[in-house]
């Protein structure tokens, strides 16, 4: 009878403590995470570029120390460049296509079509210029070259002696006027009308058409700074004229 009231106890317990609840239930699942995918930013759109220089220039006036440079600034950046730009003087090509010493710099003004003038510079010398832009960007294609003019190392003037109707005598003297002894001397003119050379004296006389150069005979090339020479012309023509404008080069 012990052992019947003890199992009997036992079952009534167990049910007793199912209803009350004392039993833990098993945690509930936790919900799915879902991750939120990374965004990739837009690639930036490279720009399409049309097939021409951004920057032209061309050599518009030289002296013995300055070059002008016109220039023209055909797009804005990307594909070009907003002024001022900065044009640099380089001693060689390959100094200038290395962007290496530059010998002499010059800033435009703020036009997009203007001139600039490089000054400073060194007699009968050849330069290459470059162009760069304010941003410090330099212009990968423009590379040219330009020379200074030479010192004037002698001058000339004409004086007609005599003239008649079909012809005229002129005397041209030759003077140095630089610091060194010159060694050869050339004066050069143009014909204004049908004026030609029948005899020159004292010097050996080239024409092309209507061009003239007299250069110096053997024995009048050499002039001292400061000495003079003289040589003749005798010339036909169907109007003589009232001078002649004459360049003088060594």
């Amino acid at each position: 009878m012990l052992r019947i009231f003890l199992a009997a106890t036992t079952m009534a317990l167990a049910g007793w403590a199912g209803t009350t609840g004392f039993v833990e239930a098993a945690p509930a699942p936790a919900p799915a995470v879902t991750p939120t995918p990374t965004l990739s930013p837009s690639p930036t759109p490279t720009p399409t570029c049309p097939p021409a220089l951004p920057i032209a220039a061309s050599v518009t006036a030289v002296t013995t120390t300055s070059v002008t440079l016109s220039y023209s600034i055909f797009f804005r950046p990307p594909c070009g460049y907003d002024p001022p730009m900065t044009v640099s003087l380089f001693a060689s090509r390959a100094d200038a296509q290395q962007w290496q010493s530059p010998v002499a710099q010059a800033v435009t003004g703020p036009e997009r079509n203007g001139v600039v003038t490089i000054d400073q510079l060194t007699p009968d010398t050849e330069y290459w210029y470059r162009f760069s832009d304010a941003e410090g960007r330099r212009d990968p294609y423009w590379v040219a070259a330009v020379r200074t003019a030479a010192l004037t190392a002698c001058s000339a003037t004409a004086t007609i002696d005599s003239r008649w109707g079909t012809g005229f005598v002129a005397t041209v003297t030759v003077r140095s006027t630089g610091t060194q002894t010159l060694d050869r001397w050339s004066v050069s003119w143009r014909w204004a009308g049908d004026e030609r050379i029948q005899t020159v004296w004292r010097g050996v006389a080239e024409t092309t058409g209507a061009d003239v150069t007299v250069r110096n005979a053997s024995y009048n090339g050499t002039l001292a700074p400061g000495g003079v020479t003289t040589f003749g012309l005798l010339v036909t023509t169907s109007a003589v004229p009232d001078g002649l404008t004459l360049t003088c080069n060594r």
